[in-house]
C-alpha cells in the first residue's frame, strides 16, 4: 500500500503510517502535480492547504481513501469520492482538549485584564487601580452547544466552582447530568450568564446566532467568548454594545473574515483576540496525525473508519427514501422544542425487507444536520448519536394500510412528541403526516408557514392578509382537520421567510394556537 502525505503531518503520523504502509512525504504540490502523480497511490492525506477536486479524485485510480488531518473538509469534493468509491475521513476530536484550554484561557484573560496590564506594564505605566478584574468562582458560564469542545471546556470550569449551564437541543439531559451541567432554554443562558462561550459549527441555521435581539438579552458586565467559527457571532452588533458600554467586553480566536488584521474587533481594548490558535499545540498537532494515520489504515485494511465522513455503497432501492429519510429528520427538528428524550423510527411496507441501517443515517443526519459540521453516515451515525446520549428505537412492519411504504419518525421531548411521516414517490418525497393530521405535502425550496387553529370560518383568509399585507407569497396551500369545528392545520407553502413580528401577529389572531416554519 502507498500513502501521498501532500500537507505537513506531525511526524508521529507518519512514523505509525510507514509501520504498515509505505509513504511520500511531497508537500506544496501544484495542482497539475497531484493530478500527475495520484493514480500511484491507494491513500491520500492532507490538510487545508492542498485543494482535492473532483478532476484530481477522478485520476485516483488506485485511490480508496482520503484522510484529512482536521475537522474541515471544505477542501476536499466529497461527492465527487463518494461517486467513485472512495471514503473520506477526518480526524475531529485530536484538537478538543487545545480548544477546550484556549477558551478558558481567553476567559481568564478577560477576567483578569491580563493582555492590557501585560501591555501597559511593558510600557513602563504601573496602574493597578484600573486593572481591577473579577473571580470566576461562583459565576455563571453559559455554554452554547455541548459536543466535545463543550463539554470539554464544562469539566474545566467545574475546577474554579462556576455554575455551568447549557443550550443544546441536542443533547439529552441523562448526558448533561454526567458532566454536571444543567441544559436551559437559550434565552434563559443569555440573560443569567456572567460568561457566554460559542462551541457549534457554522450552518445557516447558527450563522449570527448571536445578534443584536440576543445581545439585548445580556446583563452589561457579561463577556462573550468565540473561539467556535467566525460568523456566529454578529461582529459589528458586539462591537457596538462593548463600545456603548452594554457588555463588558469579548475574546474572539475566529473571525468571519480570516486572516482577520482588518477587523474591526481589533479596534477594541476591551476586546482579546488570537490568530485562531485553539489547535495550535505540539499536543494537538500530534494527536491529530495519530488519528487521521489510524484513520487511513483502517480504511485500507478494509474495515469500518468510525471517523468516515461519506457512504459510498447504498442500495439502489433505498436511494429515494434516503432522500426522504433526511427531509423528514430535518422537518421534525424543525418543529420540535425542547430537550429530546428518545427518537423512534418506523418503516411500514416494502423497504422493511431491506437493512435499513442508510435511512436511519439519513434520518440522523436531518436530524442533527443544523447542529454538526460531520458528515453522518453508516458508520458514524450511532456514535454521535451515542455522544449526544440519544436513544434511537427501530421498528419494521411489512403491512403498511394505504401506503406501500411509509417513513414514520418521533422525536419525545421534555415538551412533547413531534411525529412525521412520509414516503417516496416517483423520486418525490410526500410528507403524508404531520403529528395527528394527514395531508399531502410535496416539499420543495421555499419556507413551510404551520398554523396550528381552530377549524373556523375567516381564518384562512385572516392570516392570508397579514402574509399579504407583508409582501410575502403563498405557492400552496394544504389544510387538515380532525374533525369540522376542532383542531385544524394549515400548511402555507412560502416564498419570503416571514418575520418573528409577522408570526406574533398571525399566532395573536382568535383561536390561532402556533406558527412555525421550516426552511426545506
Amino acid at each position: 500500500m502507498k500513502v501521498l502525505v501532500a500537507d505537513p503531518l506531525a511526524e508521529e503520523g507518519i512514523k505509525f503510517l510507514a509501520e504498515y504502509a509505505e509513504v511520500d512525504v511531497n508537500l506544496k504540490l501544484k495542482p497539475e502535480q497531484l493530478r500527475e502523480i495520484i493514480g500511484d497511490y491507494d491513500a491520500l492525506i492532507v490538510r487545508s492547504e492542498t485543494k482535492v477536486s473532483a478532476d484530481i479524485i477522478e485520476r485516483g485510480e488506485r485511490l480508496k481513501v482520503i484522510g484529512r488531518a482536521g475537522i474541515g473538509i471544505d477542501n476536499i469534493d466529497v461527492d465527487a469520492a463518494t461517486r467513485k468509491g472512495i471514503v473520506v475521513v477526518n480526524a475531529p476530536t485530536g484538537n478538543t482538549v487545545s480548544a477546550a484550554e484556549h477558551t478558558i484561557g481567553l476567559m481568564l484573560a478577560l477576567a483578569r485584564n491580563i493582555p492590557k496590564a501585560n501591555a501597559q506594564l511593558k510600557s513602563g505605566i504601573w496602574q493597578r487601580s484600573k486593572l481591577v478584574g473579577t473571580e470566576l468562582r461562583n459565576k455563571t458560564l453559559g455554554i452554547i452547544g455541548l459536543g466535545n469542545v463543550g463539554s470539554e471546556v464544562a469539566k474545566r470550569a467545574q475546577g474554579f466552582e462556576m455554575r455551568i449551564i447549557a443550550y443544546d437541543p441536542f443533547i439529552s439531559e441523562h448526558y448533561a447530568k454526567t458532566i454536571k451541567v444543567t441544559l436551559v432554554p437559550l434565552k434563559e443562558l443569555l440573560e443569567e450568564a456572567d460568561f457566554i462561550t460559542l462551541h457549534t459549527p457554522l450552518t445557516k441555521a447558527t450563522k449570527k446566532l448571536i445578534g443584536t435581539e440576543e445581545i439585548a438579552k445580556m446583563k452589561p458586565t457579561t463577556y462573550v467568548i468565540n473561539c467556535a467559527r467566525g460568523g456566529l457571532v454578529d461582529e459589528e452588533a458586539l462591537f457596538k454594545a462593548i463600545e456603548e458600554g452594554r457588555l463588558a467586553g469579548a475574546a474572539f480566536d475566529v473571525f468571519s473574515t480570516e486572516p482577520a488584521t482588518d477587523s474591526m474587533l481589533l479596534k477594541s481594548d476591551k476586546i482579546i483576540v488570537t490568530p485562531h490558535l485553539g489547535a495550535s499545540t505540539v499536543e494537538a498537532q500530534v494527536n491529530v496525525a495519530k488519528d487521521i494515520a489510524e484513520q487511513v489504515l483502517t480504511v485500507l485494511r478494509g474495515e469500518f473508519s468510525k471517523y468516515a465522513v461519506n457512504m459510498p455503497h447504498v442500495r439502489h432501492e433505498l436511494l429515494p427514501f434516503l432522500k426522504a429519510a433526511s427531509l423528514i429528520g430535518s422537518f421534525v427538528s424543525q418543529l420540535m422544542e425542547g430537550q429530546i428524550t428518545d427518537i423512534r423510527i418506523k418503516c411500514c411496507g416494502g423497504i422493511a425487507n431491506y437493512d435499513l441501517s442508510p435511512v436511519k443515517v439519513s434520518v440522523i443526519s436531518g436530524l442533527l444536520g443544523q447542529v454538526t459540521e460531520k458528515k453522518i453516515n453508516l458508520v458514524n451515525a450511532n456514535f454521535l448519536a451515542a455522544q449526544r446520549g440519544l436513544k434511537i428505537s427501530e421498528e419494521k412492519e411489512l403491512t403498511c394500510p394505504n401506503y406501500s411504504n411509509l417513513l414514520t419518525v418521533s422525536v419525545n421531548t421534555n415538551s412533547g412528541t413531534t411525529t412525521i411521516s412520509g414516503t417516496a414517490r416517483d423520486s418525490e418525497t410526500h410528507i403524508v403526516q404531520i403529528n395527528k393530521f394527514w395531508m399531502d405535502i410535496v416539499p420543495t425550496e421555499g419556507y413551510l408557514l404551520l398554523c396550528d387553529h381552530l377549524d373556523a370560518p375567516g381564518r384562512v383568509g385572516a392570516i392570508g392578509t397579514i402574509l399579504g399585507k407583508a409582501g410575502i407569497n403563498i405557492s400552496t396551500m394544504h389544510l387538515s382537520r380532525q374533525k369540522p369545528g376542532g383542531k385544524a392545520l394549515m400548511v402555507l407553502v412560502l416564498d419570503q421567510l416571514p418575520t418573528e413580528e409577522q408570526r406574533r401577529e398571525i399566532t395573536a389572531l382568535p383561536d390561532v394556537y402556533t406558527a412555525k416554519v421550516v426552511k426545506i
